[in-house]
C-alpha cells in the first residue's frame, strides 16, 4: 500500500504495528461516537417519535457504535494498542513524529489493561487519531477499507 503524508510528501510513512485500515475504521467510528450526548431522563408521559430521534444521538453502553469500537479495540494486541495510544498523543500534540518511538514506549509502559476504555474516554479521539495518522505519513484517503 502506498500511503502519503499530505503535508510533506518527502517523508516515508512510519511503520505501524496496527493495520492502517483498522486505524481508518476507528477514526470513522470514533467520530460517530464523539457526537453522542449524555442520555436524557426518559419521560414516560412523552413517548413521541421526536424522542426516538433524539435517542440515536444518546451515549449508551448498548450503543452499536460503542460495541463496534470496543470490539475492534479489544481484538488488538498490545503493540497495536500502543500504536493507537501513541498516535492519539501525537495527534493531540503531546509528541511529534520524531518522538514516535518514545510515545510508543510510554504507551507500552501504561500497559494495555483498560486501553480500550482509555481511548474511548478521550474526547475528540477521531480527530486526534486522524491527525496523528497523517503526521506519521498516512491518509485514510489512501486506505481502501470496505468496512467504512
Amino acid at each position: 500500500m502506498s500511503a502519503k503524508n499530505r503535508s510533506d510528501e518527502s517523508e516515508d510513512p512510519i511503520e505501524l504495528a496496527v493495520d492502517p485500515e483498522t486505524v481508518c475504521f476507528l477514526i470513522v467510528k470514533a467520530r460517530e461516537f464523539d457526537v453522542k450526548v449524555d442520555p436524557q431522563d426518559d419521560d414516560p408521559v412523552s413517548g413521541t417519535d421526536e424522542d426516538e430521534d433524539i435517542d440515536v444521538l444518546e451515549d449508551r453502553r448498548d450503543d452499536p457504535t460503542y460495541a463496534e469500537l470496543m470490539g475492534t479495540l479489544e481484538a488488538l494486541n498490545e503493540d497495536e494498542l500502543s500504536d493507537l495510544v501513541a498516535m492519539t498523543w501525537i495527534g493531540r500534540g503531546d509528541f511529534d513524529r520524531d518522538d514516535w518511538e518514545d510515545a510508543k514506549e510510554q504507551a507500552r509502559q501504561r500497559g494495555s489493561k483498560g486501553t480500550a476504555e482509555y481511548l474511548l474516554g478521550t474526547p475528540l479521539l477521531g480527530d486526534y487519531l486522524e491527525s496523528g495518522f497523517n503526521d506519521l505519513g498516512y491518509s485514510c484517503e489512501d486506505v481502501d477499507d470496505e468496512r467504512l
